[in-house]
């Protein structure tokens, strides 16, 4: 990890640098394989999972059978685990339901909005090394709240045509519609245009590797919907010198562990914590499964000296992390000047863990710096805003006339005809 103690506000450009992803280079092969999903469907998908995924697939869909034995090889414990985590992940996707209200803008003038879910969404949820069921749980949930009427999930099986139990148990919990044994650039391309098996969607969520990153980013130029822009996971933890090291260590190695490209950035304003953390990183690592991964990730990493807390969260903002956490004696105050983040946990106790799995709030962040702009992944994200309006005979009487002038002035006769026949027609009415 490399050590910044003290840097001028000039050297932040520096350190806030993500690991590039040239994703140019990718592009003639992603555009290849959507372009041949596109035109021979589930034979082309069928064809790019023996080549990727080594499993020769006579149906990609996955069965009622296959749900069934999925929750036998699922523990008892685990499934009662994904039962808590999905509870609190409805209670608080419920809480975020829009209630909308009718405005009078004029007399006889009446404005409201309605919430309408997106009637068919697509989930994308990796296999590999770490198959993400807790994934399933965040988007399937607030999907099924919102009212989307299918719920589509792709998701890659193994050399023997499987896919992981729990990710099927978990979306049996969530309430997903149909299940589809299809991966990376595939999967994407499946979902985006529709095969003869996998239902074209209307918007895609789903994290992925960069093949799966640049394959949503074609599809999104391509009429279809995407949840946010993505890179590699991240966290930022700002830690005093009363912060435990030990949990600070745990939480930097928690993000290391997800990817080689990962980062993770540690700001502090003690050297002493920042000497204790840099020896709680060697000495947990050594642990891990997944050392050698975590080691790549802790190249891309950053452990930052700063002056004061005030620098601490400037560079934070500046940052825009997908995770940030706050180990600090005064953390509520702190929170309140927390301008660009994905999502910020609170105090010792709040490992980023606990909400990547269990607390309710959803782990699908904004990552790369796009917290500036993005938010996760919530209720509004599976909704349309459809707005209406109600104008009365006396309404267009209030309005008519600046309609007309407005439509006017930007030479838009036909604008203004539209609104100067109801005005004559109410004089003559008279």
């Amino acid at each position: 990890m490399k050590i910044y103690k003290k840097p001028t506000r000039d050297q932040w450009t520096d350190i806030v640098e993500r690991p590039r992803l040239d994703l140019d280079k990718l592009n003639a092969t992603v555009e290849a394989v959507l372009t041949d999903v596109r035109q021979r469907g589930d034979e082309a998908v069928r064809e790019y999972e023996r080549k990727f995924d080594h499993a020769d697939l006579d149906s990609l869909a996955v069965t009622e059978t296959e749900m069934d034995e999925a929750e036998k090889l699922v523990s008892d414990e685990l499934r009662d685990a994904i039962i808590l985590a999905h509870h609190n992940i409805k209670v608080f996707h419920i809480s975020q339901r829009f209630v909308g209200q009718k405005v009078k803008t004029q007399e006889g003038v009446t404005c409201w909005q309605k919430s309408v879910a997106i009637e068919r969404v697509g989930l994308y949820i990796p296999g590999g090394t770490a198959p993400l069921f807790s994934t399933v749980l965040m988007l399937a949930t607030p999907a099924k709240i919102a009212g989307c009427q299918e719920i589509v999930l792709c998701t890659p099986p193994n050399s023997e045509g499987k896919v992981n139990p729990a990710i099927l148990v978990a979306a049996r919990i969530a309430g997903v519609s149909k299940i589809f044994k299809a991966g990376g650039v595939q999967a994407i391309g499946a979902m985006a245009y529709g095969t003869e098996s996998v239902p074209r969607v209307y918007k895609i969520f789903g994290p992925g590797n960069q093949y799966v990153m640049a394959a949503k980013q074609h599809v999104s130029l391509d009429g279809v919907a995407i949840d946010m822009p993505a890179g590699p996971s991240e966290v930022c933890v700002i830690a005093d010198r009363q912060a435990n090291a030990a949990f600070v260590a745990a939480d930097l190695l928690s993000q290391a562990e997800h990817g080689i490209d990962s980062q993770v950035l540690l700001i502090t304003d003690s050297e002493k914590m920042l000497a204790d953390v840099q020896q709680e990183v060697n000495k947990q690592l050594e642990s891990l499964p997944r050392k050698e991964m975590a080691s790549k990730a802790l190249d891309n990493s950053r452990l930052v000296l700063v002056n004061s807390l005030d620098e601490a969260i400037d560079l934070s903002n500046l940052y825009a992390p997908e995770h940030l956490i706050l180990q600090t004696a005064d953390y509520e105050l702190l929170s309140e000047r927390v301008v660009n983040a994905g999502s910020v946990f609170l105090g010792p106790y709040a490992c980023e863990s606990a909400g990547d799995y269990a607390s309710g709030t959803n782990h699908t962040l904004p990552t790369h710096g796009y917290a500036t702009a993005y938010n996760g992944v919530n209720l509004d994200s599976y909704c349309r805003k459809i707005t209406f309006q109600h104008l009365t005979a006396e309404g267009v009487r209030h309005i008519g006339p600046a309609v007309e002038l407005m439509a006017a002035a930007e030479q838009l006769d036909a604008h203004r005809n539209a609104m100067t026949l109801r005005l004559q027609s109410l004089k003559e009415s008279k």
